[in-house]
């Protein structure tokens, strides 16, 4: 082999080799510090360039203001409902009890979600049918409609270093007439309906150091959590809700975890309930089950404490 042949393949070695070593840093934003609490859904993702995404802003992250966002360059929602857009807000982190949170800020017809994007002067991803919506309501507020941003189910786009597509979810998706004003909106508050944007999504990220991670958003169990996101993508780091009625429970959540996706590592989301004291999971809850079920390590998502996963998936600092 010639010396420049050697040097290219060191140069690539190394290259390579300083990529894995990177990690992606995760920090749950809910609303009790140190605690897994029972409306908790955002996540801020951060690629090893900086790029940092903000994911489910929803109700527990105290507005653009909450000092612990910091910059965010992207917001992905992955439906409409207000726990998730951010219908009400905390007014500040350890409001009330882990158990029932005190949501003391009404923001419909404007939601969480729109607020920080536009205050972040971040790109607002999202799926289906919901750009347009989002792109009218940013432009009534002086943004950049632009800035919202469509990537349908087998696209992608680029955010930094993280490349981002979606992925079905089966779930509802309807849009509360609180944040459509007018006679519209009250029209259909009045006959308990809500408006179609399009069926829900879940996400894929894939980051710099080659970390695939699946956010699920609110799902059941789906053909494509096998065929997509474990054999297609190969993600090596699931989120997924375990709550119950409403999505997965934490039983069909281990299934679609040791089953369908088969990551090397696993954070439980919207667990509907107080899954922690003091840090610990609480006896008989819903994320206990889940944690016994599951046959990959569940790292907990214990509000403003950031994990930092390589880009196999492994948690190297945090858990």
């Amino acid at each position: 082999m010639s010396k420049a042949a050697f040097a290219t393949l060191l140069i690539v070695g190394l290259t390579a080799s300083a990529a894995s070593a990177a990690t992606v840093k995760v920090t749950p934003l809910g609303s009790h510090d140190g605690e897994f609490c029972r409306l908790d859904r955002a996540m801020v993702f951060e690629d090893p360039d900086g790029t940092r995404l903000l994911y489910d802003t929803g109700r527990t992250v105290a507005g653009p203001e909450d000092p612990r966002l910091g910059d965010i360059d992207a917001v992905l929602l992955s439906h409409v409902h207000g726990d998730h857009l951010g219908d009400r807000r905390i007014a500040e982190v350890n409001a009330g009890d882990c158990g029932a949170p005190v949501f003391a800020l009404t923001l419909a017809p404007r939601s969480n979600t729109a607020d920080v994007m536009l205050a972040k002067e971040a790109k607002l991803i999202v799926g289906s049918e919901m750009p347009r919506f989002f792109a009218a309501r940013v432009r009534a507020r002086g943004g950049d409609p632009k800035a919202v941003q469509l990537v349908r189910f087998g696209a992608s786009r680029q955010v930094g270093g993280v490349t981002v597509t979606t992925v079905p979810a089966a779930h509802s998706n309807g849009l509360s007439g609180a944040f459509i004003e007018g006679e519209l909106g009250q029209a259909l508050a009045a006959a308990g309906l809500t408006a179609y944007v399009g069926p829900p999504t879940g996400y894929v990220l894939t980051f710099s150091n080659g970390l695939v991670v699946y956010l699920s958003g609110d799902t059941g169990v789906t053909a494509e959590q096998d065929i997509v996101v474990g054999e297609q993508y190969g993600a090596e780091l699931a989120v997924i809700n375990i709550g119950d009625t409403f999505t997965t429970g934490p039983e069909e959540a281990a299934f679609v975890i040791n089953e369908l996706v088969v990551p090397r590592a696993v954070i439980p989301s919207h667990a509907n309930e107080q899954a922690t004291e003091g840090g610990r999971v609480v006896a008989g809850s819903r994320t206990e089950t889940f944690i016994a079920a599951t046959d990959v390590p569940v790292h907990l998502p214990l509000s403003g404490r950031t994990m930092a996963f390589d880009g196999a998936g492994t948690c190297v600092e945090g858990c």
